[in-house]
């Protein structure tokens, strides 16, 4: 898995980008269907997450996203 935080989602579209850690310049897409959670899914600017990276033809994907770290409320 590779560990990075999220560039922005946009919750109405479904998708948003992923910056991994340690790179400059290398955005991930991802999309709503490959987030791991339950309900409504989604992702916030500066989240942690862990993912698998998926090269396709269209370019660079993030898929089985889930956060690191999420506090319990």
């Amino acid at each position: 898995m590779i560990k990075g935080t999220v560039k922005w989602f946009n919750r109405i579209r479904g998708f948003g980008f992923i910056i991994i850690d340690g790179e400059v310049n290398h955005d991930i897409f991802v999309h709503y269907s490959q987030i791991n959670q339950k309900g409504y899914k989604s992702l916030d600017e500066g989240d942690s997450v862990e993912f698998d990276l998926v090269h396709t033809s269209r370019g660079d994907q993030a898929h089985n996203v889930s956060r690191i770290n999420v506090m319990q409320h």
